[in-house]
């Protein structure tokens, strides 16, 4: 079918940055863009009014939530309680299990992925959920993710974590990572063939991806078998580092190099690399330094995934947005917690990189856009992905601004970053195909789900005693905001 959308305010793309054409028309045949502009001249088989809208390319997130977030208990906390949220050494060396069963593993992904749609993420790449398994995701995992990809009717870069490690505490609070390299050998394998099964699955919508955990926790002969490993697969490699101090402290005392200075090291950096969240890093250079950190990680041409809603909540912030794309770095965008709000975080990444430069200008809605779109394909090397434009994929995002709460419209995109959210989104296309409709996925029982995942979250709240270095109770590691009086 060739299908005419119409809107108040359709995004374009001009072949060099977003355009608003207002009171404007998309029109897409199957999976691909034919037309966006005024006045298309030939005859469509159905014309969609979408009225007081932004119809513009759907989200892409690239640190997405596919778990029932853990961030909802420990980005609150004291630094002492945080310590137990991790694994005990005792937890590591005598007690790991998985806590649930292949079916429930199902449900969260289900549920997870949902919202991801329900946002108007359209395409996306999912953190790692390992806090409650014995060792890491597997490859059984993944393969069910694909058919739910299927269902939903996402698109996806997925590959199973795997890690040759476990950041853990013991019994007098020091922190320290423990080792089990089979374990990680074991998951690179796994990860491998998930990439040889699964990459093209659901008409190209799925692509694999090699995605190891956090640069402390995999070891550097891992590191290098994964670079062989994606460039024998041609795929993308996605690895949280320079994302805090603990891991860098590590690194120094193993290996006597900076996190960057590893990358470098490993010949990991390049386009093929993707980094969340490259918050520590030193932006000045040393006398004795041609280059600061800042540059050479410019220069390399990896993307950085920024994630500015998770760390606002923890009390940090990138500094700043604004001077590492000056830099030359190419950003994307993550949502790393819940919700997988990309209106949310793109309204964080504006306050919290203001706040960092000390300017109410320093950053604008158009930025934290751009890079929810346009920065986003570039990190994936998708010039189909990210714009609405004559032969881009038909993957759209219809959101409502008639909603009385925003308020006057100043510009759209303005409007959008600042007075919106995901409640806003309304409707949702993948290739072609309607997978969000008025606020709704076809189908699904929300209710239903939302039980079932309140039920999920108190079973994985309640292990956490279990691993803690402390044995304390549920109440005492997660204490109500207020006193609690039962009936």
């Amino acid at each position: 079918m060739k299908i005419k959308l119409k809107g108040a305010f359709v995004v374009g793309f001009d072949g060099t940055d977003h355009v608003i054409y207002q009171n404007g028309e998309l029109v897409y045949v199957d999976d691909r863009i034919e037309f966006v502009g005024h006045g298309y001249p030939h005859p469509v088989d159905k014309v969609v009014d979408a009225g007081l809208a932004i119809i513009g390319p759907g989200f892409i997130d690239l640190d997405a939530l596919a778990d029932i977030d853990h961030a909802i208990l420990d980005t609150w906390v004291s630094p002492e309680i945080g310590l137990g949220l991790q694994w005990s050494a005792d937890y590591f060396l005598n007690h790991r299990r998985d806590l649930f069963s292949p079916e429930e593993e199902a449900f969260k992904h289900y549920f997870a992925l949902s919202q991801l749609a329900l946002n108007g993420v359209t395409t996306f790449m999912p953190i790692a959920g390992e806090q409650y398994k014995r060792w890491c995701e597997t490859y059984e995992e993944w393969a069910d993710v694909v058919d739910i990809v299927g269902q939903l009717g996402l698109r996806a870069y997925l590959g199973p974590s795997y890690r040759s490690g476990v950041n853990v505490v013991h019994g007098d609070g020091r922190r320290d990572v423990l080792w089990n390299e089979a374990e990680g050998e074991r998951g690179l394998q796994d990860a491998v063939r998930f990439v040889e099964d699964f990459d093209g699955a659901h008409d190209g919508r799925v692509k694999g991806c090699l995605l190891p955990a956090r640069i402390e926790t995999v070891t550097p002969d891992l590191l290098i078998q994964t670079k062989e490993a994606a460039e024998n697969l041609n795929c993308l490699i996605r690895l949280h580092c320079l994302q805090g101090i603990t891991e860098k402290e590590f690194l120094l005392e193993w290996y006597g190099k900076t996190p960057l200075q590893m990358l470098i090291d490993l010949d990991l950096l390049g386009p093929r690399l993707l980094i969340p969240h490259a918050i520590v890093l030193d932006t000045d250079k040393r006398s004795d330094q041609t280059e600061s950190e800042l540059e050479i990680l410019a220069r390399s041409g990896s993307p950085v995934i920024h994630c500015p809603l998770i760390f606002a909540r923890v009390g940090q912030a990138l500094n700043s947005f604004k001077r590492y794309q000056t830099a030359g770095i190419k950003f994307a965008l993550g949502s790393d917690t819940f919700p997988p709000d990309m209106i949310r975080v793109m309204e964080t990444g504006v306050n919290a990189g203001n706040w960092a430069e000390g300017r109410a200008d320093a950053h604008q809605a158009a930025d934290m856009y751009r890079a929810a779109t346009l920065g986003g394909a570039q990190a994936l090397g998708r010039d189909d992905l990210g714009r609405l434009e004559a032969g881009a994929k038909a993957d759209i995002t219809i959101i409502d601004l008639s909603d009385y709460r925003l308020g006057p419209i100043d510009d759209p995109i303005r409007t959008l970053v600042m007075m919106g959210n995901g409640r806003n989104v309304r409707d949702v296309i993948v290739d072609g195909r309607t997978i969000v409709e008025n606020g709704q996925i076809p189908g699904l029982d929300q209710d239903g789900m939302r039980h079932q995942a309140q039920a999920y979250f108190e079973k994985m709240r309640a292990a956490y005693p279990g691993r803690d270095y402390k044995n304390r109770p549920e109440t005492e590691l997660f204490p109500p905001s207020f006193r609690t009086i039962e009936r």
